[in-house]
């Protein structure tokens, strides 16, 4: 493990050394408890915003000359077939 220094106003280091003691928690363990909390939030916010982008990025790519009227059944290939796949 490594070690770091932060800083913490009164009221900050005061509230947070109350939730620790709340939950049967050192500072630091809560701190890391709820940094991992956090960076895992972050990762799937992340992958999801990507997720989102790649959708978004094939709208209007498909052209159907005979207008499909099917998307809702065949979603899925019609996506392929927007995504090149």
């Amino acid at each position: 493990m490594m070690r770091s220094q932060i800083q913490l106003s009164e009221q900050q280091h005061g509230r947070l050394r109350e939730i620790a003691h709340q939950r049967g928690l050192s500072l630091s363990a809560l701190i890391r408890r709820w940094l991992d909390e956090k960076i895992a939030e972050s990762d799937t916010a992340s992958s999801r915003d990507d997720r989102v982008r790649a959708a978004l990025s094939v709208l209007g790519k498909h052209k159907d000359s005979e207008e499909a009227d099917d998307v809702a059944a065949n979603h899925d290939r019609y996506l392929a077939d927007a995504y090149g796949r």
